[in-house]
């Protein structure tokens, strides 16, 4: 008598589905339950990696949101380092889904507080996205009107979005104490002060971020009524952590638990979609050819890979422009944080490896 495993289809089996298939054409990874087309209206937001997933689709055509479009005079290098076209809005990188809840929230009331603005040579930065001035304000009375007109942005902007792509980056953070509020990157890397009586280092756990991605779901229902959601987990490793241990076992505790996370979200609702760029990247088969020699940065070719994937499983044409993508970072800061002419990526979480003995 059959069993269960008489007749499943060769990617069903490890040899015949990964061993044996060239690890940049495996098939049958991604079926898109949550289908875009063209004229559906995309927000897209998360770690570095998730500025290539927005910049292959605005490649293919669809209709990517950018609810802070730069100056036109403004040189496009220039543009990215201030923030502008990495994501549908000009929030930066955001590591954690705590990040994205707090964001929300902001975007729902409308609330700027003094407590976050943070200084640094005379200069005045926001303290919950400080690397989109680089070079800083003059006062903190103009760093709060920023931000209100951020926020304004992107209320507007969530109501238009049909589907939210969110990549999920990191489970370190670093949290204000008495608000509880999480920062993009650790207070004093890019400008403030880190006090250790008050900013707490915490790691993530999977039940908080179950509940997180839920209340993130809800809080965008909450813009509008049947935002559907796609998410992925970025393959790119820590660039440090402050766990206290070593950044190898650091980075597979969080790439595991947002793996776990995402999975179970996206397996809990019609209207949420997960697609694999971490497992293609990782993929034991391909021996770390999608990796550059620091065995971090993703080559041009395995973002071409996975964004191409992406695009002919949602039957979209045109192809990706990617380039190498920069090291996460652990708590102790955030991505990447510089500019490079080979990948145009802006990751905050670099500016960690600046720091090591």
């Amino acid at each position: 008598m059959p069993h269960p495993y008489s007749d499943l289809p060769p990617e069903a089996f490890w040899r015949s589905g990964v061993a044996e298939v060239d690890p940049g054409a495996l098939t049958g990874l991604y079926v898109p339950k949550v289908k875009i087309g063209p004229q559906t209206r995309i927000a897209t937001a998360g770690s570095c990696f998730a500025q290539h997933i927005g910049r292959a689709l605005r490649g293919a055509g669809v209709a990517v949101l950018d609810a802070e479009p730069a100056p036109l005079a403004l040189p496009e290098a220039a543009a990215r380092e201030f923030g502008y076209g990495l994501f549908s809005g000009r929030y930066g990188n955001i590591y954690t889904v705590r990040q994205l809840v707090q964001l929300l929230q902001d975007v729902q009331t409308g609330e700027v507080s003094e407590a976050f603005v943070w200084e640094k040579g005379g200069r005045f930065y926001d303290a919950l996205r400080p690397g989109v001035e680089p070079l800083g304000m003059d006062s903190p009375e103009e760093v709060l009107f920023l931000r209100r007109a951020h926020l304004a942005a992107l209320r507007r902007m969530l109501a238009e979005a049909e589907v939210f792509v969110f990549t999920l980056g990191l489970t370190e953070a670093w949290i204000d104490a008495p608000t509880g509020r999480v920062f993009q990157t650790c207070p004093g890397v890019i400008a403030g002060r880190f006090d250790p009586a008050r900013h707490v280092f915490h790691n993530f756990t999977l039940a908080e971020m179950r509940a997180d991605l839920e209340q993130a779901r809800a809080l965008l229902r909450s813009f509008r009524k049947r935002m559907r959601m796609i998410v992925t987990v970025s393959p790119v490793p820590l660039t440090a952590t402050a766990s206290g241990g070593h950044v190898l076992p650091a980075t597979v505790n969080s790439k595991a638990l947002l793996r776990v996370a995402a999975g179970e979200f996206a397996a809990a609702h019609r209207g949420v979609d997960y697609f694999p760029s971490y497992e293609m990247i990782t993929n034991p088969a391909a021996r770390g050819r999608f990796f550059e020699a620091n065995q971090r940065s993703v080559t041009a070719q395995g973002v071409q890979m996975v964004m191409s994937a992406f695009l002919a499983a949602q039957g979209l044409a045109g192809t990706a422009a990617p380039g190498p993508v920069a090291p996460q970072g652990g708590a102790a800061a955030a991505e990447d944080g510089e500019d490079t002419a080979e990948d145009g990526v802006i990751c905050e979480e670099m500016l960690l490896d600046a720091f090591g003995r």
